[in-house]
């Protein structure tokens, strides 16, 4: 076992809520885990009891059964009377659980619920570690094995992981709540000739012998081991396996893909050191040591996926002008909010997406200029409103941030709404205090929350302590912002003066058809999105013919994660 940074808050504690600093005044890590918005319904855990706060993988990945095979190790904060630990699992195949010592534990899988799995519980009988042995289901939910065709190179089998929101469950048994971060370590075993990578610290990087499996075995393994010793929440534990190749992109960065797609990609972030240099600039130091990127195969569902220190992206972002990099910029945003701060429950996604969303326009900003960054916030603003039309207009419940997502999926809270109108509302704050104020305030937010999950109410508190003065929070109205369906009239729509000349030309284009000359060959990546988005839905597909998809570049990203 890996030697590890355990960082637990006693549990003793978290049964106090401690009112007497006044309701202004920032929540503590225990008043969140005991406030009713720091309560996780999409989890079984009960962090009061018995919280995991360290968790150690030793698994075989089996291409041909399509199973993840081994145990996971987990280590305990108990409180005193504690009997039992609750853990979270969808498909798992448990086959023994037993303490540190090696005690057989008796443990029960409880009721399968459609969303959330069923609870695994565990009498613990004064254990404060224990080892749980199992595999995976065929389909978790959370891996995808690829068959060498579905794969760019076509050689080689592929594994990804999508953990996010709550299906790592599926894969790994322990407390998959956003607000019960851990430290975690890994042993995978895995055919020599792929490579394995994850979201921690590379410790073997060419990979180990495994003893029963030499050089003319047909079973050939290697060994690959990983360590993160920030806590995190379940869902950041991530995996790919493959023939993937690796280039250096900066001294603290670089990018892994198959061997055909590396280069180019390479070239695509060259940006990437400037990048972080623009956020630390902002909001304060990188705290992950290493920012690599891993380009998945075109079977990866997402745009991105911020898996601290290897962000998975996907192949459609290679545009060979870099003119799709702002994901680059949004993924590495999330190392400070989502990754560093965390919403404590799905309910309040948007303080992971909306801060994120905010932060990328800033580096896409300062690396990129002003014009570029009005026209990627003025199209958010599109999506946003597109959404909103799509469930039913702003009065509709899910057009407020604090989201209420009892007895549904996690996901369907997922929309641009979280995106777009939490960034719009920090655009708003901004306006009303400043760019200054405002930017001090969101460094010092980050610093003291780091590696600590966060509430909307939490974040109302923090913000009128260390940022609003006198009555500019009734001014703004935040709690209508955040609480509230619509959007408040004080929103501030950033808008781009280049698109007025593309909205000019959507006006053209609908009067006259397709024989009208918008100007496409001199358009940005950008603007031909608001050209097409400014179309009619059942016009998008012909014009989309008429111009050619090679003049059109990659298929626009899927909603980013």
């Amino acid at each position: 076992m890996f030697p590890r940074l355990k960082v637990a808050i006693p549990l003793a504690a978290i049964a106090i809520v401690a009112c007497s600093s006044g309701n202004d005044a920032p929540m503590t890590p225990e008043e969140i885990y005991a406030s009713e918005e720091g309560q996780d319904e999409h989890s079984y855990a009960n962090p009061a009891e018995a919280r995991v706060t360290h968790v150690a993988l030793d698994l075989t990945a089996d291409f041909e059964a399509e199973r993840m095979i081994g145990s996971a190790t987990l280590d305990l904060e108990t409180a005193e009377d504690a009997e039992e630990v609750i853990l979270d699992s969808k498909g798992l195949d448990i086959r023994e659980i037993v303490s540190g010592d090696g005690r057989q534990l008796e443990w029960a899988l409880g009721e399968s619920d459609e969303n959330r799995g069923a609870p695994l519980t565990v009498q613990l009988g004064g254990a404060e570690q224990i080892r749980i042995t199992y595999a995976s289901a065929p389909g978790a939910q959370a891996l995808q094995w690829l068959d060498p065709a579905q794969t760019t190179d076509g050689e080689h089998p592929f594994l990804f992981s999508q953990g996010q929101a709550i299906l790592n469950r599926s894969w790994i048994p322990t407390q998959d709540s956003p607000g019960i971060r851990q430290t975690w370590e890994a042993r995978i075993v895995a055919p020599a000739e792929l490579t394995v990578v994850m979201s921690a610290e590379q410790l073997t990087p060419e990979g180990e012998n495994v003893a029963d499996g030499g050089a003319d075995s047909e079973d050939n393994l290697r060994a690959w081991r990983f360590k993160m010793e920030n806590p995190v929440p379940t869902y950041l534990i991530a995996i790919a396996i493959g023939d993937l190749e690796f280039r250096e992109i900066g001294e603290r960065s670089g990018v892994y893909a198959e061997p055909s797609v590396v280069e180019e990609a390479a070239a695509e972030f060259e940006d990437l050191p400037e990048m972080i240099d623009a956020a630390e600039q902002l909001y304060g130091p990188y705290r992950w040591g290493r920012y690599d990127l891993l380009v998945l195969p075109a079977a990866f569902p997402f745009g991105g996926m911020e898996n601290p220190r290897l962000t998975f992206v996907t192949p459609s972002i290679l545009a060979g002008d870099k003119s799709l990099v702002s994901l680059i910029a949004h993924e590495l945003a999330h190392s400070w909010s989502g990754n560093l701060v965390t919403n404590a429950s799905w309910d309040d996604f948007w303080l992971n997406e909306g801060f994120t969303t905010y932060f990328e326009n800033r580096i896409m900003e300062a690396v990129y200029g002003r014009a570029t960054a009005e026209m990627l916030a003025d199209l958010g603003w599109s999506d946003m409103m597109a959404d909103v039309e799509d469930i039913g207009g702003l009065e509709h419940a899910d057009t407020r941030l604090h989201l209420d997502l009892s007895g549904r999926d996690p996901d369907s809270g997922m929309t641009n709404i979280a995106y777009e109108k939490g960034a719009v509302f920090l655009r708003t704050i901004e306006q009303a205090v400043g760019r200054e104020r405002l930017d001090a305030w969101l460094r010092g937010y980050f610093d003291r929350y780091a590696f600590e999950p966060q509430t909307s109410e939490g974040l109302i508190r923090d913000m009128r302590a260390h940022l609003f003065e006198g009555g500019e929070a009734e001014e703004i109205d935040i709690e209508r912002w955040i609480y509230e369906p619509g959007l408040p009239e004080n929103a501030v729509h950033v808008t781009s003066a280049r698109f007025g000349l593309v909205d000019r030309a959507i006006a053209s284009f609908m009067r006259g058809g397709q024989t009208v000359n918008v100007g496409w060959d001199d358009w940005t990546t950008q603007e031909r999105q608001r050209f097409l988005n400014g179309l009619p839905r059942e016009m998008r597909a012909l014009v989309r013919g008429a111009v050619g998809e090679r003049r059109l570049g990659p298929p626009l990203c899927p909603p980013r994660l």
